[in-house]
């Protein structure tokens, strides 16, 4: 009892689920099901376009943000640019100060005209670098005028070299030069101080050019010793002194070894002055300058890092939000898609059980879903009117089941009939050849017999010539043997005519009666049929032209090909050639590839209408119905070539041009059904050919 109760408790849920289902899918078969699909398609629709309204607004903020790292990239780029070429200036600046060039110096301008190109164009159009520009641009502009005026003092310098250093020295080795040329021999009291000035001058202007081209302290402190060496020497030179050149010459020497000691010690001051300049106004400004980049760097990276988590937090909400949208979507989707299915499916099911039903012949279950307004609905009520037509159909049959009954004898004389009017018709063209055979025959007998019996008449006379008394004369006898020999020639050709046409005529009957295979050649079956049929065509005066080969030989059935050769002549006689009219016809024959040959049988006679030809091989039709005809002469031969021969036919005529039948057959025929067995059914085998099917 209990188990009972569980079960009718569970069937409840069940029930009341098959019912809201058979409600939802009653109102969703109220639209059309073309409606119903396209709903589905516009959910889609809505689906595809929410979805890509979301991407689009994604791929805004996504492109905004790629947008500032990007910016944030080639801002860092610049900075670099920048800091590598300063770097690079700063390097060239110092080769220039220690190694002076036109080549340098054409390449610094080159570079310092790149880092402000860099500054005004590229950094100042940058919107990430824009704000900090005056800052990299005042850091460079200290650090390029600090280089003008480390120019101006290296010009001073040099000036200061040249002028106060160069051009005493070069005054001193002349005065040396002097000096020397005024002692007349090294043994003089001077020449030992003088060496050893003159070794100090030469020292001191060494380590003048040394300081003065890599600032070595060293050098610029053994040019001083060398200079106080110089100034000591004058003294005891001017002491040592034989004569007044010399004298003025160690005068004028004191004079410029103290412009030469002041010219290196300005020389000294103004190259700490470069140094400091260079120290302070180059390096310092450059140090700024990449302190300046250090720092916009940062802030480049801090605002690339900012912008990148700008990115994957937009892409991750992007992707959560397409994720929810689409499954939203899904569901209802598929929940449409179901309950769509549901509304198509059911009445579907139930009309294929219906139709189940009324093929296995129950046609008195009623089919289900005929009030319903949709397609199905119709298709429903289409199965209830073929449900209706199944019963009519079935009381038809029943009916006809009745008078097929009643038929079946008709259908069986009718048979019989035809049967008998196609053996008529054999037989009658059978007798046709036989009377003309046979009058044919009669008139080479009749002048034999009539030969043989004046012959006869004549050696009776001759008999009684030789036994009377008479001598018989040579003129006789020449007469005699004269008239034997024309009566036995007339009787030899007359016979021997008589003879062809007996052999002719027996071969034609003997393979018209029997329907056995064999070998025979085309040519000679043909002559034979021919000849037996010389006397009708000699009453309609028509001409035959035979061009067959010898030597093609055909395996199959003579009697059936002598039947249709016969019936192609006479129905040429009957129609093509009718009331007497001449004509000609023309038999020829060729091999047609390795295995058939082409038998053509054309007249050029009445020739046939479309109409006619269309309807020339079907049983029973004739043009001549009134005067006999049977309409079976072209059917037999059709039936013949295409079932007994295993060949085709086909029919080409022209009204008043002529008819011409092209007769395609196997060299060796197929083994097919007598010919007795196909004509005998001929009503009920034939179709109802057109020209396209001959």
């Amino acid at each position: 009892m209990e188990t009972a109760k569980q079960d009718e408790a569970a069937e409840r849920p069940a029930s009341r689920l098959a019912r809201i289902r058979s409600r939802v899918v009653g109102l969703v078969r109220a639209i059309p099901i073309r409606w119903r699909i396209l709903s589905i398609a516009a959910l889609n629709s809505a689906v595809v376009l929410v979805l890509a309204a979301m991407i689009w607004n994604g791929v805004q903020v996504l492109g905004s943000a790629w947008d500032d790292v990007r910016q944030v990239r080639e801002s860092d780029k610049i900075l670099a640019v920048l800091e590598s070429e300063t770097s690079r200036l700063q390097n060239l600046i110092h080769r220039y100060i220690n190694q002076p060039s036109p080549e340098f110096f054409a390449e610094i301008l080159l570079l310092r005209e790149a880092i402000l190109g860099t500054l005004t164009t590229r950094a100042s159009t940058d919107p990430m670098l824009s704000g900090s520009v005056e800052e990299l641009e005042h850091a460079t502009e200290r650090f390029l005028n600090g280089f003008g005026e480390l120019r101006a003092v290296q010009a001073k310098i040099t000036k200061t070299y040249e002028d106060q250093v160069l051009t005493p020295a070069k005054d001193m080795a002349g005065l040396y030069s002097i000096i020397e040329g005024a002692t007349g021999h090294r043994d003089a009291l001077i020449w030992p101080s003088l060496g050893k000035s003159r070794e100090a001058f030469t020292a001191m202007l060494v380590a003048a050019n040394s300081y003065y081209l890599s600032l070595a302290t060293t050098s610029a402190e053994e040019a001083r010793r060398n200079t106080e060496t110089i100034e000591k020497t004058i003294p005891v030179m001017s002491d040592l002194a034989d004569n007044d050149l010399q004298r003025m010459a160690l005068q004028r020497l004191s004079g410029r070894t103290a412009a030469l000691r002041e010219g290196l010690a300005k020389l000294s001051e103004e190259l700490s002055s470069r140094t400091e300049l260079l120290r302070n106004s180059i390096d310092a400004s450059q140090a700024e300058t990449i302190d300046a980049i250090d720092g916009l760097s940062v802030k480049m990276r801090q605002r690339e890092q900012k912008a990148q988590a700008t990115f994957d937090r937009t892409l991750a909400d992007i992707s959560r939000r397409v994720l929810s949208i689409a499954v939203i979507f899904l569901g209802i989707i598929l929940s449409a898609g179901v309950i769509i299915g549901l509304s198509i499916r059911l009445p579907l099911y139930q009309i294929m059980s219906a139709m189940q039903a009324i093929t296995s012949g129950d046609y008195d279950r009623q089919v289900q879903g005929t009030a319903a307004k949709d397609e199905i609905g119709a298709m429903a009520r289409s199965v209830e009117v073929f449900r209706k037509n199944a019963i009519a159909k079935r009381e038809a049959e029943n009916e006809l089941r009745a008078s097929k009954e009643k038929a079946e004898s008709a259908l069986l004389e009718l048979n019989t009939a035809q049967r008998n009017l196609i053996d008529a018709e054999r037989l009658a063209a059978l007798g046709g050849l036989v009377a003309g055979v046979a009058h044919e025959v009669n008139n080479p007998i009749g002048i034999s017999l009539t030969v043989a019996s004046s012959l006869a008449h004549r050696t009776e006379m001759f008999e009684a010539e030789l036994k009377s008394d008479t001598p018989l004369r040579r003129s006789q006898l020449d007469e005699f043997v004269r008239s034997s020999r024309d009566a036995a020639e007339q009787l030899v050709a007359n016979l021997s005519r008589a003879g062809e046409l007996i052999h002719s005529f027996k071969q034609v009957a003997v393979d018209r009666s029997h329907a056995e295979r064999r070998k025979f050649a085309l040519s000679e079956a043909t002559d034979q049929i021919i000849a037996s049929l010389r006397p009708v065509l000699k009453k309609a005066a028509i001409e035959l032209s035979i061009d067959i080969p010898e030597g093609l030989v055909i395996d199959g059935y003579p009697g059936s090909y002598g039947q249709i050769l016969t019936n192609l002549v006479l129905n040429a006689a009957n129609h093509a050639f009718a009331d007497g009219r001449s004509g000609t016809i023309s038999i020829s024959a060729k091999p047609r590839g390795f295995d058939d040959v082409e038998i053509i049988f054309a007249d050029n006679g009445a020739g046939m209408t479309p109409d006619v030809q269309r309807q020339a091989f079907d049983p029973f039709f004739t043009t001549r119905r009134n005067e006999g005809g049977t309409g079976l002469g072209l059917h037999i031969v059709y039936t013949l070539v295409t079932q007994r021969l295993g060949g085709r036919m086909v029919l080409d005529s022209r009204l008043g041009q002529g008819t011409t039948f092209r007769i395609i057959m196997p060299k060796t025929a197929k083994d097919g059904p007598a010919p007795a067995d196909t004509e005998s059914d001929g009503i009920s085998q034939w179709p109802n050919r057109t020209m396209s099917s001959i």
